[in-house]
């Protein structure tokens, strides 16, 4: 009998507010160059955060599905409603993507952009990094769980890539991998073990010498770790 039983899937306000978006184009509801309204009165409307609001629009955006316009707002693309709805299933296909697929797009990501860091960043993007940095060093000194410092350091290194596309591919799957941070406790650092500390101050200090190679090797040897962790999740 049990296998006459499937897996739940839990929606996340992105995923459910992408499904709205999708049910009023394909009913026509909405259409190609309608004007969607302001984030803060969707949240509202929706009952949600704003940032869930801006991830979904965020990740409809780079699809194509939506565009944000000066003076005039968020739109939904001039394209047909049968591409519309194509395109909208694969970004809900990314949404579910297993969490092996997540880390290892990460790592590919990941190492180019400390390497592309490391050729490209300013003193300021030094600045941000380590502010980074050192918020995440505070928060696991404190016995405290350090998951969105961690992934605000990486992607203040893909910031000073100057690659705005790996930036936002960064930005599309990275609540995703929050969410499976948090999940599986992936994460929860040992504030007595500074291997990761000494990991990541590695990676700065490759990319304050500019040294390309250097940043991009320590990068691959720092997600390792949890790149063999994804694998076990096959």
């Amino acid at each position: 009998m049990l296998e006459n039983f499937s897996v739940i899937k839990v929606e996340s306000p992105v995923d459910k507010i992408i499904r709205q978006i999708r049910s009023l184009i394909t009913s026509g509801q909405v259409q190609s160059g309608d004007r969607l309204p302001p984030e803060r009165k969707l949240a509202e409307k929706l009952g949600v955060s704003r940032s869930h609001v801006r991830d979904a629009i965020r990740k409809l955006e780079f699809y194509g599905i939506l565009r944000t316009l000066p003076q005039s707002g968020t739109v939904v693309a001039g394209i047909g409603i049968t591409a519309l709805e194509g395109l909208i299933t694969d970004v809900l296909k990314i949404e579910e993507s297993d969490f092996s697929s997540l880390v290892e797009t990460r790592v590919i990501l990941e190492t180019q952009a400390a390497k592309l860091a490391a050729e490209r960043r300013t003193p300021q993007d030094i600045v941000e990094i380590e502010k980074a940095l050192n918020a995440y060093e505070q928060k696991v000194k404190k016995g405290l769980t350090a998951v969105e410092e961690d992934l605000m350091f990486h992607l203040k290194i893909a910031e000073a890539s100057k690659n705005g596309v790996l930036k936002s591919l960064m930005l599309i799957i990275t609540p995703d991998i929050v969410n499976y941070f948090i999940q599986y406790k992936v994460c929860d650092d040992d504030p007595n073990d500074n291997k990761v500390l000494k990991e990541h101050r590695a990676i700065v200090q490759h990319i304050i010498n500019g040294d390309g190679k250097a940043a991009r090797n320590a990068m691959a040897g720092h997600l390792q770790e949890i790149l063999e962790f994804g694998k076990t999740m096959l």
